[in-house]
C-alpha cells in the first residue's frame, strides 16, 4: 500500500504502444527485463505473461532473481530495461501506491499486519487507505467500511474471528488476514511472495487453495514465489523458472519437472524433482 517511488529516465523495451486489450490479450505482459546492482546482473532480458485467473508460479534457486522481477513488477525497483504493462497500461516509472490502485495486491514473506489492531481494523485499514481515507482512520475506525471488512473476512474464512486482536493469531490465520488486506483494492493481479513460509503443510494447502478458488472466481492472475515444490506442483498452472537472472524454462507443471535444463539447477543446489508424486521435490 506504500512504498518509495521508482525511479525515472528508464530504457523501455521496444514494444507496441499501448492500447485497449483485446479479449484474449494477457493480464500483465512483462517484456525484457533487466536490472543489475553495480556489476552484478540480477535479472537480464526475462519475459513472461499471465492471463486473467492464472496461477502462476516463478521458482529458482536462492539469487535467482525471483524478489527482483516482484519488485520491478510491483515498482519498489526501477529496471534498467524492459516493460511491465497491466492490460496495456505501463507500470515502470509508476510509485508503489500508484501500482496498487491499479488494482495490484501483493503480500510478503512475512506476513505485513498490525498486531495491536483487532482482524477486523487490519482490513478496514486497507480499504480506507484505498479510498484515501487513511489520515481518518483513527477518529471512526470501527464505523468506516465494516461491511466490506466482514465480507472479505468471510472470503477467506475469517469473519467469526473479526474481534480478535492480531497478535493472537496463529500464523496460519495471520497469513489469512493478509489476503483479505491484499484483496481490499479489488487487485486484478496479485503478488505473493513465498506465501506458506513458515506455515504447517496443512496451512499451507488450506491457504493455496482459498487463493486458487479466489482467483478463478474473481479472475485475478496470480503471480507467486514459493521454494516449497509440493505446493507449486499441486497448485501452478503454469511455472516459470530463472537461473542467475536468466529465464531458462516456462510451461505447466509436467513440462519444467521433466526440463533438464531445470533438472540440472535443482540438483546442483542437491534437490531432487524425483521425490514428489509426478515427479516433483521440496527444493
Amino acid at each position: 500500500m506504500s512504498g518509495t517511488s521508482a525511479g525515472h529516465g528508464v530504457a523501455l523495451a521496444a514494444s507496441p504502444p499501448a492500447s485497449t486489450p483485446g479479449p484474449n490479450a494477457p493480464l500483465l505482459a512483462v517484456v525484457g527485463l533487466s536490472k543489475s546492482f553495480g556489476g552484478l546482473r540480477a535479472v537480464h532480458d526475462v519475459s513472461f505473461q499471465l492471463a486473467p485467473g492464472e496461477m502462476l508460479a516463478l521458482i529458482g534457486p536462492n539469487g535467482a532473481g525471483k524478489s527482483t522481477c516482484f519488485n520491478i513488477v510491483n515498482g519498489q525497483l526501477a529496471p534498467d530495461a524492459g516493460s511491465v504493462r497491466l492490460d496495456g497500461t505501463e507500470l515502470i516509472g509508476l510509485a508503489p501506491n500508484a501500482i496498487w490502485r491499479l488494482g495490484v495486491g501483493r503480500t510478503f514473506q512475512i506476513a505485513e499486519t498490525f498486531g495491536s489492531l483487532t482482524v477486523i481494523e487490519n482490513v478496514q485499514l486497507a480499504l480506507l487507505s484505498h479510498a484515501a481515507r487513511v489520515l481518518r482512520f483513527w477518529r471512526s475506525a470501527r464505523t468506516q467500511f465494516r461491511d466490506d471488512a466482514l465480507a472479505l473476512l468471510a472470503s477467506v474464512g475469517m469473519a467469526a474471528q473479526a474481534e480478535r486482536a492480531m497478535s493472537v493469531l496463529a500464523y496460519g490465520d495471520v497469513k489469512r488476514v493478509e489476503l483479505a488486506m491484499a484483496l481490499a483494492n479489488r487487485p486484478r493481479l496479485l503478488l505473493m511472495d513465498e506465501p506458506t513460509a513458515g506455515m504447517a503443510p496443512r496451512e499451507r494447502t488450506e491457504l493455496m487453495e482459498l487463493t486458487q478458488a479466489l482467483a478463478r472466481e474473481r479472475r485475478i492472475g496470480v503471480l507467486f514465489t514459493e521454494h516449497s515444490m509440493d505446493v507449486v506442483f499441486a497448485h501452478a498452472d503454469r511455472l516459470i523458472v530463472l537461473a542467475r537472472g536468466e529465464l531458462i524454462a516456462g510451461g505447466t507443471p509436467a513440462a519444467v519437472r521433466d526440463d533438464p535444463r531445470v533438472r540440472q539447477v535443482y540438483f546442483g543446489m542437491g534437490s531432487t524433482f524425483a521425490a514428489m508424486p509426478g515427479g516433483a521435490a521440496h527444493a
